[in-house]
């Protein structure tokens, strides 16, 4: 008896610590626990730097992006950092400075791949847009039209529209309140093919509230999304992605994370810090981020995201009365707009560039990773696209993400003097 007893302990414990380890580290990576005290690394000084020009015309500006981003690195303590810009439809610059790996060495290339987070729904939306120029669906269609079987009743009569907008009524993540779905949504380590798989874990949580009557970030709502539009493509969302937005844009560094442990040689290491006034950083747990793919789960690098953003502003490839649609901010069943402004899958407002340019108005959307951050915006003034990346989190995003205005003034004041 003492030896059962003694083995169901032992199966307790190992239960314990296999299931409440994943949420532990999940919550000390938020700072909310203490962090194990080894595994820190600290960033060292010197950082190397790179600068590709495609068009000569721009060397000037390409080295004084590179000087903003070598000051932007060092302000937010980021490992790495890395940048592009694309003008009338190529790549014209791409640049950085800092690690892609501090341990091994590796300096930051044009080929380094970093998590994109939620930039990855301008890639959803590209192939949404794609689909409903292509007549595979239509933005209001119900979901009940689009897919065979619908997994939630209360999904029924929502619209591909309400949910590119985050006017459905999904929860977000922690909003959930399916609770297999919550861990796993901390656990981060179940690999999810099918996009069909990823809905199962939040298919019975309840919704916010009726499809077009408020807004709420959901990035489950775009995973439902992909879902059906899975369905209305018949084929698996990752080959209609790669068919008909990737491989058209030669976006060839971009696509899914792979497994954990299968990282391309050219993935970033993803770091941890609970302080960024110090250069001290730790590698990011290992994390599958499968279940989010269309909502948060692609890497890229900023030339092929840049190449994304040009490849929507293009008739040829988006037309024109589709991208109107899709960049214009949406309305609620009161007639009201959404109260961030959003459009289709991307965000359409003002940013103001500093003296001698002003205010421009672009289409953009920012992603925050496990040890990653990323920013892609388009500037339709200058046929412009500009993206940047990192490989750390800053606690307040825009401290990160207005390296891009500093990375676009020297183009567009170049620009200013041949239009």
């Amino acid at each position: 008896m003492r030896h059962v007893m003694l083995f169901i302990a032992i199966l307790l414990v190992v239960a314990t610590v296999s299931y409440g380890w994943p949420v532990y580290q999940f919550f000390a990576h938020r700072d909310a626990v203490p962090m194990l005290p080894w595994g820190w690394q600290t960033i060292p000084d010197n950082p190397p730097e790179f600068n590709q020009v495609f068009e000569p015309s721009l060397e000037t500006a390409g080295s004084n992006a590179v000087q903003a981003l070598q000051q932007h690195r060092a302000r937010i303590n980021s490992p790495g950092i890395s940048a592009a810009v694309a003008i009338e439809g190529s790549v014209v610059w791409r640049g950085g400075a800092g690690w892609a790996d501090i341990e091994e060495g590796r300096a930051v290339s044009g080929n380094t791949q970093f998590r994109i987070g939620s930039t990855s729904k301008a890639l959803t939306s590209t192939l949404l847009a794609r689909m409903v120029d292509g007549g595979d669906l239509t933005l209001d269609e119900p979901l009940s039209s689009l897919m065979d079987v619908v997994p939630n009743p209360a999904w029924q009569a929502i619209t591909p529209r309400q949910l590119a907008s985050h006017m459905a009524g999904l929860p977000h993540y922690g909003e959930s309140t399916e609770r297999y779905g919550v861990y796993k949504f901390m656990a981060l380590d179940t690999r999810y093919e099918n996009v069909n798989e990823a809905v199962t874990l939040f298919d019975d949580s309840e919704v916010l509230f009726e499809p077009g009557e408020d807004f709420s970030y959901s990035s489950l709502g775009t995973v439902l999304l992909s879902a059906a539009m899975q369905s209305a493509g018949g084929k698996p969302f990752q080959d209609a992605m790669h068919e008909r937005v990737l491989a058209p844009l030669g976006m060839d560094s971009t696509g899914p994370e792979p497994p954990m442990g299968k990282a391309s040689p050219q993935q970033a290491t993803f770091y941890w810090r609970n302080d960024e006034s110090l250069p001290c950083v730790r590698p990011w747990r290992p994390v599958d981020l499968s279940h989010r793919l269309a909502g948060g789960g692609f890497v890229s690098t900023p030339s092929d995201l840049v190449k994304l953003g040009m490849g929507f502003a293009d008739d040829h490839f988006i037309p024109a009365d589709v991208r109107e649609m899709f960049w214009t901010p949406q309305h609620l069943n009161n007639g009201e707009v959404n109260e961030q402004y959003y459009a289709i899958g991307w965000r359409v407002l003002k940013i103001d560039f500093g003296e001698g340019i002003g205010e421009l108005l672009v289409a953009n959307h920012g992603g925050v990773s496990r040890g990653s951050q990323s920013w892609l915006m388009v500037i339709p003034a200058y046929n412009m696209a500009v993206a940047v990346n990192i490989n750390a989190n800053t606690e307040v995003f825009w401290d990160f993400g207005q390296a891009s205005v500093a990375v676009a003034r020297p183009f567009i004041l170049q620009r200013q003097q041949v239009m």
